[in-house]
C-alpha cells in the first residue's frame, strides 16, 4: 500500500468515527431508551401473569393485581412523555385571578387560561316565549370546552415526536396577582409558564423551560404554540356578529391585515409577526409578542347557522427555542372590549381590529366621527341624543351645498314651463328636443348636476356611519326610546317566520320610518324634475326605499335611526329653505339677466351640442340617401 493510499484509508477512518460520535445518542437518551425497553419487558410480564390468575383470587393476589397498573402506567408515561412522565398523571384543579375587569378561572390540566369572565358586560339571552323577554348574564371569552393551548415540546424519543402541554399536569402556585404552572421533569428540569394580571384587562405572560437541553430534538429550532378559539355567540343578532368576527394579524414591518370575515380561509405567515387577535364584534383575545413571533399560520372555519359557534379560529405560532430555553419567551394577553384607546395603548395598530371601515372611510371613522362622539358624550350621558346632536350638526356643516343643491332646483323649476313649450315643439323629434334642451341650459346658465354635489359630499360620511355604528361598543346595549341596543336592529315587533335574506324575523320600526321618510323626501324632492326622458324613474325612486328597508331591517338601530333623523332635517331644511329663504321672483330674473349676457364660445354644453348637430347632420345624410336608393 502506498502512502496516498495510506492517508486516504486514515481519512475515512476518521471521519466515519467522527460521525458515529455526532450521532450517538447521549447518556440521558440511552437511559430514556433502557427505560422504555425495561417497560415494554414489564408490561409484557403483567399480562403474562393476569393471563395465569384464576377467576376465585385471593385478597392478597387481587391487591397485588390492583397496584400494578399504578407501576405499568408510570412506565407507559415515561414511553409517551420521555423525562415529563411525572406530570403525565394527576387531578384537575382551578385556580382563579381577578381585578376590577375581569375574573380569570385557570387550569393547572395544560398551564392555561380556561375561562374569563368580564366584569361589567352582560350578554342577552332571548328567552322563549311569546313576549321575547330577555335574561342577562356575564360575557364570557375562551371558555368553550373544545379550545386549546398548548406548547409541542420537541422532547427525543417520545412516541408522538414530540409532548405536548396540554396532556401534562402542571404544579400551580399564586403569589399576590401572580399564578405560575411549572412542569417537573424526571432530571430536575421544568416547562414553566407565568400569568401576572394588573389593573386593566391585560395579562402579562411568560413561557420558559429549564435542564431540558439534552433531551430536546437536536433539530429543533422552535417550538410550536398552537391556539384554537371558538368564538362562540355573544350578540343576539348573529349573522351580524359572524360578519364582523375573525382573526387579526400584525406583522412586524407591516400595517395589521386579516382572514376573511364571510368565509373559510387561510393565511400562512412566514415572517415575524408581532400580534395575531381573535376578535368578535365587540371583544377579543390578543396575544402580543414583546419581540415577534417567527411565524404564524392561521385558519378560519366558519359555523353553521345552527351551530353554538360563529367561527372556529386555529393559529400555530412558532417561538425561537433558544428565546424558550434563555430567559423565557414574553408575551402580552389583552382578554376584554374592543375600545379603541385602549387597544391603541397596548400594541401598535392593534386598534384597527375594531372594522371601522379601511381606506378614507376607516380614517374618518376612527380620527373624525369616534373622537367627535366622544367629545359629545363628555357633555351629553344619552347615546341617542348625542346621535341626534351629531346628525343635526353633520348636516349644518352640509347645508351651504345644500343650499347651492336647492337653488340649482328651484332654478331647474323656473325653467320647466320653457321646457314643456320646447318638448310641445319639437315632440316629434326627440334628437332635436336634447340639442334644444342643452341648449337652454346653457342659454339660461342652469346646470342639469348643480344639485348633485352634496350627495356626493354626503356618501364618504354616509358610508363611515355605515360601519361605526355597528362596530362601535359605545352603542352595545344602549337603549334610546323603543330601541333598547343601538349597536342591534330595535325588534319593534316579531314575526312568526324568518324573513328572506338574513331580514330576521322581526319589524324593525326605525327602519321603517326611514323608509316612509324616504319615500316622503323622494315625492318632495321630485316634483319639479323632469323625468320625461326616462318615465321609469318615476316609479323606480320609489321602490328603492323598499328596497333598501329589507337590508336595515337587520342593521344597527344606531345607523337608521341616525337616517331617520337625517330625513326629517332634510325635509325641514328643504321645505323652510324653498318656502322662505330663496326668492323665486328673484331666479326668474336671474334667468332673464344670464339670457341677455353674451356667451363665451366653448366649454362642454357647447361642445357636446355640436356633436349632436353633426349626428343629426349625418342621421339626415344617411336617411337621405336610403330615400334615393329606394326610388332607384
Amino acid at each position: 500500500m502506498d502512502k496516498n493510499n495510506l492517508i486516504g484509508w486514515v481519512l475515512m477512518f476518521l471521519l466515519m468515527m467522527g460521525y458515529f460520535y455526532m450521532t450517538s445518542p447521549t447518556q440521558a437518551e440511552l437511559d430514556a431508551i433502557q427505560f422504555t425497553q425495561d417497560s415494554l419487558a414489564l408490561e409484557e410480564s403483567r399480562r403474562d401473569s393476569l393471563a395465569k390468575l384464576p377467576e376465585t383470587a385471593t385478597t392478597s393476589t387481587q391487591t397485588t393485581i390492583a397496584t400494578l397498573p399504578d407501576s405499568i402506567q408510570q412506565l407507559q408515561l415515561a414511553g409517551k412523555f420521555g423525562v415529563f412522565a411525572p406530570a403525565g398523571s394527576g387531578t384537575e384543579q382551578e385556580q382563579v385571578l381577578e381585578n376590577d375587569n375581569f375574573k380569570i378561572t385557570f387550569t393547572n390540566k395544560g398551564g392555561r387560561i380556561k375561562e374569563v369572565e368580564l366584569k361589567g358586560y352582560l350578554k342577552a339571552i332571548e328567552n322563549d316565549d311569546e313576549e321575547r323577554t330577555k335574561s342577562y348574564v356575564p360575557v364570557k371569552l375562551l371558555e368553550d370546552e373544545k379550545n386549546q393551548f398548548e406548547y409541542l415540546i420537541p422532547v427525543g424519543n417520545v412516541s408522538a415526536g414530540a409532548v405536548s402541554t396540554a396532556d401534562l399536569y402542571f404544579t400551580p402556585q399564586i403569589s399576590g396577582n401572580t399564578i405560575s404552572f411549572k412542569a417537573n421533569t424526571s432530571n430536575g428540569g421544568y416547562f414553566e409558564q407565568v400569568y401576572t394580571i394588573d389593573d386593566q384587562f391585560s395579562i402579562d405572560y411568560n413561557v420558559k423551560m429549564q435542564g431540558l437541553s439534552d433531551m430536546l430534538s437536536r433539530s429543533a429550532k422552535d417550538i410550536q404554540l398552537q391556539w384554537v378559539n371558538y368564538l362562540d355567540k355573544i350578540e343576539l343578532n348573529t349573522w351580524f356578529e359572524r360578519t364582523y368576527s375573525t382573526v387579526y394579524f400584525k406583522e412586524t414591518d407591516d400595517d395589521p391585515d386579516y382572514c376573511s370575515c364571510r368565509g373559510d380561509d387561510d393565511e400562512n405567515v412566514d415572517s415575524p409577526v408581532k400580534w395575531v387577535s381573535a376578535a368578535n364584534q365587540f371583544f377579543n383575545t390578543s396575544l402580543v409578542a414583546d419581540n415577534s413571533f417567527n411565524a404564524v399560520a392561521l385558519d378560519v372555519q366558519m359555523g353553521g347557522e345552527e351551530d353554538d359557534d360563529l367561527k372556529r379560529i386555529q393559529a400555530d405560532m412558532t417561538i425561537p427555542l433558544n428565546d424558550v430555553n434563555g430567559t423565557g419567551f414574553s408575551m402580552k394577553m389583552y382578554v376584554g372590549p374592543n375600545d379603541f384607546d385602549a387597544l391603541k395603548a397596548y400594541s401598535d395598530g392593534l386598534e384597527q381590529i375594531i372594522p371601522y371601515g379601511w381606506s378614507i372611510f376607516g380614517t374618518i371613522n376612527r380620527y373624525v366621527i369616534r373622537p367627535f362622539f366622544e367629545f359629545l358624550l363628555s357633555f351629553i350621558s344619552s347615546k341617542g341624543l348625542v346621535i341626534l346632536l351629531l346628525t343635526f350638526i353633520i348636516k349644518m356643516v352640509l347645508y351651504p351645498f345644500t343650499y347651492k343643491m336647492l337653488y340649482s332646483q328651484q332654478k331647474m323649476a323656473a325653467l320647466k314651463p320653457r321646457m314643456a313649450s320646447m318638448k310641445e315643439k319639437y315632440k316629434d323629434d326627440a334628437q332635436k328636443q336634447q340639442m334644444e334642451t342643452m341648449k337652454m341650459y346653457q342659454e339660461y346658465g342652469v346646470s342639469p348636476l348643480g344639485g348633485c354635489l352634496p350627495m356626493v359630499m354626503q356618501m364618504p360620511i354616509w358610508y363611515a356611519l355605515f360601519r361605526f355604528f355597528p362596530c362601535s361598543i359605545d352603542f352595545r346595549q344602549e337603549s334610546f326610546l323603543w330601541a333598547d341596543d343601538l349597536s342591534s336592529y330595535d325588534a319593534f315587533f316579531h314575526l312568526p317566520f324568518e324573513l328572506p335574506f338574513n331580514m330576521g324575523d322581526h319589524l324593525s320600526l326605525f327602519a321603517i320610518l326611514w323608509a316612509v321618510s324616504m319615500v316622503l323626501y323622494t315625492y318632495y324632492n321630485s316634483r319639479h324634475m323632469d323625468m320625461s326622458a326616462n318615465p321609469a324613474m318615476k316609479y323606480v325612486q320609489y321602490g328603492m326605499p323598499v328596497m333598501f328597508f329589507g337590508f336595515f331591517n337587520a342593521y344597527a338601530a344606531g345607523l337608521t335611526c341616525y337616517m331617520f333623523f337625517s330625513n326629517l332635517l332634510n325635509i325641514t331644511q328643504y321645505i323652510f329653505t324653498k318656502e322662505v329663504i330663496i326668492d323665486k321672483d328673484k331666479i326668474e330674473q336671474e334667468l332673464k339677466d344670464y339670457k341677455k349676457k353674451p356667451k363665451k364660445k366653448g366649454g362642454f354644453s357647447e361642445r357636446l351640442q355640436n356633436v349632436m348637430e353633426e349626428s343629426k347632420r349625418l342621421q339626415a345624410q344617411q336617411e337621405a340617401a336610403k330615400k334615393r336608393k329606394k326610388k332607384k
